[in-house]
């Protein structure tokens, strides 16, 4: 089975060592979030475990006895191989896949065309197209298309594209697109292109991450804009606010960083 995973920068996972093109087997029972070796087979289901601009994510092959989660993708195996790493254009690109491998005709757009699907479906449209999908759905467009989903939903466009999740849910674009979340959700966008949540915020080479919540973080490439926006709890009016741009000294790229006393803090 085909399958994505997260991991630390460092390769880890649960304090588990991987390494690129090795196989691992687990021993015991397997039942997914319990035991097991764990990947989604939606690319975007991931960024709820691991933070997209905090963590690496590799294309995985899982097999053996395997369990399926109920609320979303993940699956837990018995077996796994650890393939190639993907980029935030190759997520974009491998979560368009996975949705068109999942439409019904009806819901599978062609270039230009527009796609959409209900609660719980899967939209996808080609180059210069739309889609959109209901609660818990998944919507990907290619390049220069854009992708909407609903509340926990996923959304992926390509490059130049747009993306937008509802509230806990997930939006990437790739380089020079953009990508905005709701409530708890977590926006990612390649170079150049820009990236907003109220949730974690993370762009790449000369984008802009921008971030408003309480306790929220961004991260951005080298030339980055990033701007925080930390609420009053009690009627979400802006208590402070701060922007600073990358800069590789101050300001570190692909770095973490949260706003504490008014002042940008990196988070390790």
């Amino acid at each position: 089975m085909k399958a994505y995973k997260g991991f630390n920068k460092d390769m880890t996972c649960r304090d588990f060592q991987y390494e690129v093109g090795k196989e691992y087997e687990h021993k015991g029972k397997v039942e997914a979030c319990e035991s097991g070796f764990h990947a989604c087979e939606n690319p975007l289901d991931c960024f709820s475990y691991y933070s997209p601009g905090q963590s690496v994510f590799h294309e995985v092959e899982l097999s053996g006895k395997t369990s399926k989660h109920g609320d979303d993708s993940k699956v837990a195996a018995s077996h796994i191989k650890i393939g190639a790493k993907l980029d935030v254009r190759g997520i974009c690109n491998a979560h368009f896949e996975y949705v068109r491998s999942r439409c019904t005709y009806k819901k599978n757009a062609n270039h230009g065309e527009p796609a959409a699907a209900g609660f719980k479906g899967s939209a996808a449209a080609g180059d210069y197209g739309s889609a959109a999908a209901g609660f818990k759905g998944s919507a990907a467009a290619g390049d220069y298309g854009s992708a909407a989903a609903g509340a926990s939903g996923s959304a992926a466009a390509g490059f130049k594209g747009s993306a937008a999740a509802g509230d806990s849910g997930s939006a990437a674009a790739g380089d020079s697109g953009s990508a905005a979340a709701g409530d708890y959700g977590s926006a990612a966008a390649g170079d150049y292109g820009s990236a907003a949540a109220r949730g974690n915020s993370s762009s790449g080479a000369n984008g802009i991450s921008v971030a408003r919540g309480n306790n929220v973080k961004v991260r951005g490439g080298i030339g980055a804009i990033l701007v925080i926006a930390e609420e009053n709890e009690d009627n979400y009016s802006i208590k402070q606010w701060k922007a600073a741009v990358v800069d590789g000294a101050r300001i570190k790229a692909d770095t973490w960083y949260q706003l504490i006393d008014g002042e940008f803090q990196e988070i390790k």
